[in-house]
């Protein structure tokens, strides 16, 4: 289960580095929100990952921790703030500039 969760956290974030550094805003949006994703991964296999238990019960120990779980569901809300800030400032970055261009002008050759 942990090279599930390894391979799974590797690639959120090999594919969020590789749009965050294209050029249109919404590959970083979309890159930004796929690194958040493996940021709640991560504090998720932090907790310890004990298939078929859950936290403080009457189960006998171990029990995996549940502070990585409140941790994720603040991490949710946060990240859901960031990206709707982050998609009105898109928005408003194409409605005065006229294109979705990182660095402030369009890319030569129509691309």
């Amino acid at each position: 289960m942990e090279t599930l969760f390894s391979a799974a956290l590797g690639l959120l974030v090999a594919a969020g580095v590789y749009l965050t550094l294209r050029p249109r805003l919404f590959s970083v949006l979309l890159g930004l929100t796929l690194l958040s994703y493996a940021v709640n991964l991560f504090l998720l296999a932090s907790g310890g990952l004990l298939a078929g238990r859950v936290p403080l019960t009457d189960q006998p120990p171990p029990w995996p921790d549940p502070l990585p779980q409140a941790l994720i569901l603040t991490a949710i809300v946060i990240s859901f703030g960031m990206t709707a800030f982050l998609i009105v400032l898109a928005l408003r970055a194409v409605a005065e500039k006229g294109h979705d261009h990182v660095e402030g002008r369009e890319e030569e050759g129509g691309r």
